[in-house]
């Protein structure tokens, strides 16, 4: 059974999937429900596809609200009420009266975050504005992180605790960038909308360091299409928002969003 759900998935997923499937299995089998940490959309779609090789299983996925990207997965026997079930999350608000406030982003607040000790997977959907940022996080880092979070990128904050119905979310921000490329190739994309030389790209992306639609990536040629994000560690991520046709030289025109 194992091997079989093992081709579905990339090598590196392995763990990730035994991890899954043994909640999955304790779910259908012994009636054990398990919540899980924030999941990024790739591992949603693994969860949600070994749940549906359980008869006697099924799963909620809630990241505080409709359009969350990161949920967390409540994985419980069929006859159980999951959805009246809470998904322990909390709102952490954070503020200043400094002025340099307003030109904090996303990758900011997540770095001071993750800066005092915290794993990227007690960390939901960042939603940042002018003044301030709400960050939906679990509920059992809420109080640690109101008690330590202090200062974001030299800016110092305050910190409050909110329930799930207080947040204000707000869209991401994309910056658009029109570039020309060869082809539409990975390395070719990234290396322009980052500004690296095609040798200098490929490192990153052969190192397993780069990621497409949520799933690692180490093919420098892999071809992009419109709609498809790409994330490269230490670098940033961006949308492809559409390939827009040749140029005279025979080139590819593509409209990016970078991600701010």
């Amino acid at each position: 059974m194992r091997a079989n759900i093992y081709e579905h998935f990339l090598p590196e997923e392995r763990p990730f999937v035994d991890r899954v499937w043994e909640w999955v299995v304790n779910a259908g089998d012994y009636h054990e429900a398990k919540l899980s940490d924030f999941l990024d959309p790739r591992q949603c779609h693994i969860v949600e596809s070994l749940a549906n090789r359980h008869a006697d299983v099924h799963i909620r996925l809630d990241g505080g609200f409709p359009e969350a990207e990161r949920r967390r997965a409540l994985i419980a026997p069929d006859y159980r009420d999951i959805e009246a079930e809470p998904m322990g999350m909390k709102v952490l608000s954070i503020s200043s009266d400094d002025q340099k406030l307003a030109s904090l982003q996303h990758g900011d607040y997540l770095g001071a975050i993750l800066g005092l000790g915290l794993k990227r997977d007690k960390v939901g959907d960042i939603h940042v504005r002018e003044d301030g940022c709400h960050v939906i996080v679990t509920e059992e880092i809420s109080v640690f992180l109101d008690m330590n979070l202090r200062q974001v990128h030299r800016v110092n904050v305050m910190t409050e605790v909110l329930e799930l119905k207080a947040l204000r979310t707000a869209d991401a921000t994309l910056e658009p960038l029109d570039i020309t490329v060869a082809s539409l190739r990975l390395d070719g994309i990234a290396g322009d909308v980052f500004r690296l030389s095609r040798s200098k790209i490929v490192v990153p992306i052969r190192a397993g360091r780069c990621r497409v639609n949520w799933k690692t990536e180490e093919d420098p040629s892999k071809p992009l299409k419109s709609g498809d994000i790409v994330a490269l560690q230490g670098f940033g991520r961006f949308k492809v928002l559409e390939t827009d046709g040749m140029t005279k030289k025979g080139r590819h025109r593509v409209r990016i969003g970078k991600f701010v």
